[in-house]
């Protein structure tokens, strides 16, 4: 089937699903087998170990690759291994930029692990282009490119950080987790790499750990095809299977996410008991403009700073009945989390006061239930500090 002329919605159901020629399942089967027989020592059927390729998880590659415009993708375990995976392609003494509000994990992977390892990282504003011009050395490699950022929402202009990488001989990688390519493509601003947790948006239902990188050239593809092969990082079927099922809902999804969180940053921007709210589809967010421009829609992340600091954090958690205090995001149902003890803990205290981290954060990740409801729970919770 020819996918060019088809809808992003029409792809997310139909790419990648028909491999079961024996019965005609509508539904992409589950292949656990761990190893394929040959049917001679020169011949098999494309697969022979599931560490190195499998059919239920070569479906959701394909899949992935046709939304995001790539030429290849490899599905790996979970979106910290993609990270990992991607790492793999520098060398010691290879310098890398990226933005100082980034996940908490990836933070903790550049400062302790790779840096280890002989890589060097520059974490600097990356909302203000000169300040990447000024952290360039002859021995960068790459801008790490997250946008928006967790979770202040920060938005990094991606056709300029392209730009400037290839200015310095580097290439630019962009964790897309936050937006998915429903909303977000970046590979159309010239990325050269593109990753995702898939156990957010792309699965959508909280109920499996994932990640893949994406490619778009054939160099890098080989290169992560090796790396992830060679480092055991793929994704087991059953988790293929279940994140590919959870993409054929991806576009009604995002727009009912959307429909929620635009709801409950209004709220939040006129409730006196917030300080601060961080949501690009607000006009007042310094980057809207620039959201209108790269992004096909605001996404579903909504933080905010509640008057009263952690105290007044730890009367919302308690006191907001349909959100449940966790981490993870992108699932159906909404969450919320406190960066300063969860998702960014891993962040040294100045790490994270630097990057606009504080006490009186709170990280919104608003699900799919009625926008009524979303909002009164959370009107309830704040009218009651």
């Amino acid at each position: 089937m020819d996918q060019s002329p088809l809808h992003f919605e029409t792809r997310c159901i139909h790419v990648g699903v028909e491999k079961d020629s024996s019965y005609n399942s509508v539904i992409t089967p589950i292949y656990p087998s761990s190893t394929f027989y040959w049917e001679d020592t020169s011949t098999n059927k494309g697969f022979d170990y599931t560490r190195s390729g499998n059919p239920t998880r070569k479906a959701l590659e394909e899949n992935i690759a046709v939304l995001e415009g790539g030429i290849d993708c490899r599905a790996t375990c979970t979106g910290m291994s993609a990270i990992n995976a991607v790492m793999h392609l520098f060398k010691p003494g290879d310098h890398i930029i990226a933005s100082d509000d980034i996940y908490g994990g990836t933070y903790r992977l550049f400062s302790t692990v790779f840096t280890n390892m002989g890589l060097q990282f520059s974490f600097v504003k990356m909302g203000d282009p000169a300040a990447v011009r000024a952290a360039l050395k002859p021995n960068t490699k790459c801008i790490w490119i997250e946008t928006p950022s967790n979770p202040l929402l920060n938005l990094v202009d991606i056709a300029e950080m392209v730009s400037i990488a290839k200015s310095a001989g580097a290439i630019t990688i962009a964790d897309n987790t936050f937006l998915s390519p429903y909303l977000q493509r970046p590979f159309e601003f010239g990325v050269d790499v593109v990753l995702h947790s898939t156990t957010k948006y792309l699965n959508g239902h909280s109920d499996v750990v994932g990640g893949c990188v994406v490619t778009n050239d054939k160099t890098h593809s080989e290169k992560v095809s090796f790396i992830v092969n060679a480092l055991g990082l793929a994704c087991s079927p059953f988790d293929a299977w279940l994140v590919l099922r959870g993409i054929k809902t991806l576009g009604p999804r995002m727009e009912a996410h959307q429909k929620g969180a635009m709801a409950l940053a209004t709220m939040l921007d006129q409730h006196p008991a917030v300080e601060h709210v961080y949501y690009p589809g607000l006009p007042t967010h310094p980057h809207h403009e620039l959201a209108k421009r790269q992004q096909k829609g605001f996404g579903a992340m909504v933080s905010f700073d509640v008057k009263g600091g952690r105290p007044a954090a730890e009367h919302v958690f308690k006191n907001a009945h349909l959100y449940k205090l966790a981490e993870s995001l992108g699932g159906v149902e909404s969450l919320f989390e406190y960066p300063d003890t969860m998702s960014h803990a891993s962040m040294t205290h100045d790490a994270r006061r630097q990057a606009g981290i504080s006490e009186k954060t709170i990280r919104v990740s608003v699900g799919i239930e009625h926008p009524d409801d979303i909002v009164a729970d959370m009107k309830h919770a704040l009218d009651t500090i």
